[in-house]
């Protein structure tokens, strides 16, 4: 696919999309004479093949394609929902609180069930408890993937669901701005009992800080544009309030330009010149962004080898996540660190060999 049939798919999806979410029809002369291959290439780039599927079908168009992966998603999110009502169930019993966070929330605004895709469900935990939720979650039949080498640990269940349980909203490694603001979040959260919420101002903010985070990484996708779009539609903010915090974030510049992008794009209206230049970048993110986005934003800071030194040496509290034995004997992170590089080196040869290859190769 070329970069202009790309940009062309790409145009597509978001017809359909914004014809989902404004309770329009497609046309169905358009619809007909697209390349229903590319189009669920692209849809599926963003997590997007679900309310892609819905669109056509409502279009009087079905491809088969499109109607597996909507059934696929529609059964995942009930699986993963059902797990998380059983998870629920056992943190209210051991008095564990916690918080349904991101699109586990964002997916009840959307008009029609499965609608919003899911990769996992995310949930915010007393991360002095963790320990026990690493019992409950593994008596609930869940394999441990990855515990206490980050922010959140990782579960996995049989056929589908993904759940990540989340210590804290932002670690140390993320923006030092975005870590800082939301190190004691208890404070704000809001229910008497174990489950907690946000208001929604401050869910707005925490959902913008964490697009920011993708953003400003190796990218975001389509569908971190229509979370926004969709609640913003569903809410009534106190923008005073939200634009006194984002300020704080530091992030008023991007919340501005992301929602202005988001209600223009799937409104129907004409963008402007910067908010074509910001869609450009997210159409060539995908829902997690790329690792090129990653590295070229990196070297442009850092320089091509103080970005490759940076992926060599990690901060000092990154380190001490991954190697607890640093906690008890520092000397050891000479040992540490080199176990780091030669893991990479012969467990992640491609992704090592990329970055390399990047840094060698750089040209702005």
């Amino acid at each position: 696919m070329t970069k202009e049939e790309y940009r062309k798919t790409a145009e597509d999806v978001i017809y359909l999309i914004s014809c989902s979410m404004n309770g329009v029809s497609p046309d169905h002369d358009t619809v007909k004479d697209m390349d229903f291959a590319m189009l669920y290439k692209v849809a599926d780039f963003h997590l997007l093949t679900a309310i892609t599927a819905m669109a056509l079908e409502s279009a009087d168009v079905h491809d088969p394609t499109f109607t597996q992966a909507k059934a696929k998603a529609i059964r995942k999110v009930a699986l993963m929902d059902a797990e998380m009502q059983a998870l629920f169930a056992r943190l209210n019993a051991a008095g564990i609180w916690y918080m349904p966070l991101k699109g586990t929330v964002l997916k009840g605004y959307y008009p029609v069930f499965g609608m919003r895709q899911m990769a996992d469900h995310d949930i915010l935990f007393d991360a002095e408890r963790a320990e026990d939720v690493k019992t409950i979650m593994e008596s609930l039949g869940f394999e441990v993937k990855h515990f206490g080498a980050s922010n959140h640990d990782c579960y996995y269940k049989e056929p589908v669901c993904n759940f990540e349980m989340h210590r804290a909203l932002f670690g140390p490694s993320h923006d030092e701005r975005l870590y800082t603001y939301y190190r004691d979040v208890q404070d704000r959260l809001i229910g008497d009992g174990c489950e907690k919420h946000f208001s929604p101002e401050d869910f707005y903010l925490y959902m913008t800080a964490h697009e920011y985070k993708h953003y400003s990484g190796g990218g975001t996708g389509l569908r971190s544009l229509l979370d926004t779009y969709v609640y913003l539609h569903g809410v009534s903010l106190d923008m005073v309030y939200v634009e006194r915090e984002i300020e704080k974030l530091g992030i008023g510049d991007f919340e501005a330009a992301n929602r202005s992008l988001a209600l223009h794009l799937f409104g129907g209206e004409p963008l402007t010149e910067e908010e074509r230049e910001m869609l450009d970048y997210v159409l060539s993110s995908g829902t997690y962004g790329t690792m090129a986005n990653s590295i070229r934003r990196q070297i442009r800071e850092k320089g091509r080898w103080g970005y490759f030194l940076s992926r060599m040496t990690l901060p000092a509290d990154l380190m001490h996540q991954l190697y607890p034995v640093l906690d008890k004997a520092p000397v050891l992170y000479p040992f540490c660190w080199s176990h780091r590089l030669i893991h990479a080196f012969f467990f992640k040869h491609k992704v090592f060999m990329y970055q390399l290859k990047a840094v060698l190769t750089w040209k702005e």
